[in-house]
């Protein structure tokens, strides 16, 4: 018996007892065909969507960048190398050439004035490049031991630090060349000291290095005057400073103030001293017209 395509909603109709239907019997009904009972509607769970790749996005946007970025260099390679060279300018130019025209064969040209010629005045006698005596001053060589002729020794230079053993040693190895030197004095206690310390012409920068490292300890209580003081007109590179007062028992209170400033390879390291106030325009003006001989 072959299957039903349906499913009736009652049990199949027993066979008849005779098979064979008579002639005037009408023919067998079969029952209407129910649809199939559906059961009630569930709720179906959400397909599952494939999730993007991650740094696909990513990916594909460097590597475009990095194709432009290729392509613009080709492009800008190609552009150039079809421009026409530019000529660079001649090595030689007439209008630096000293002198200006050419001179006979045999004869020399005459050596720049020291106004244009900066070696010419630090190479010559350095104590000439020290600032003139102010009024009213008179020379103290007794304030400075070991000063002869206008010149101090390195040695007797490095013994006014607190470490003298370590500058001394720091001189020579910065390839320290001369210091010129001078001592003032005015009234009964007020004293100056005025030292030109040149380094030689090297590589090192030696006067810039000394100049820098004693600014820097400038500004500390220990050593140094206890603040950052104030800059030298016209120098870029110095400034001078007034002392905290020292009081001590059984003696007068000292009053110290200094400047330092460095042009090429000279330091100017100047100091006064007294038991009463300096005023900021006594150092100031003394290292001003110091800067302007060198």
């Amino acid at each position: 018996m072959e299957p039903k395509d349906t499913i009736s909603d009652g049990p199949a109709p027993e066979a008849e007892a005779n098979p064979v239907a008579e002639p005037d019997a009408a023919p067998p009904v079969t029952p209407a065909a129910t649809p199939p009972v559906t059961p009630a509607a569930t709720p179906m769970a959400a397909a599952p969507v494939a999730r993007r790749p991650r740094g696909r996005t990513a990916l594909l946007i460097a590597a475009a960048a990095a194709l432009g970025i290729a392509g613009g260099t080709a492009v800008g390679y190609d552009v150039q190398a079809r421009r026409a060279p530019t000529p660079l300018p001649a090595l030689s130019q007439p209008g630096l050439a000293y002198p200006a025209k050419a001179l006979p064969p045999g004869k020399a040209p005459d050596p720049l004035p020291a106004s244009q010629d900066h070696r010419v005045r630090t190479d010559g006698d350095l104590r000439k490049l020290i600032v003139d005596r102010p009024a009213g001053w008179s020379d103290d060589d007794s304030s400075v031991p070991g000063i002869g002729d206008g010149w101090l020794r390195p040695d007797v230079y490095a013994r006014s630090f607190k470490e003298e053993g370590s500058m001394y040693e720091y001189f020579l190895e910065s390839d320290i060349r001369r210091i010129a030197s001078a001592a003032w004095k005015r009234g009964q206690y007020r004293t100056a000291e005025i030292n030109l310390v040149q380094f030689g012409s090297s590589t090192f920068p030696g006067a810039q290095e000394f100049a820098e490292g004693q600014l820097g300890y400038m500004p500390g209580t220990e050593i140094g005057a206890g603040n950052s003081g104030d800059a030298i007109k016209g120098s870029g590179n110095g400034r001078y400073f007034l002392y905290e007062v020292e009081r001590k028992p059984g003696y007068l209170p000292s009053y110290q103030a200094r400047a330092t400033v460095y042009r090429g390879d000279i330091v100017a390291d100047i100091h006064l001293y007294d038991t009463v106030p300096i005023s900021k325009k006594d150092i100031r003006t003394l290292a001003e017209r110091q800067l302007e001989r060198l």
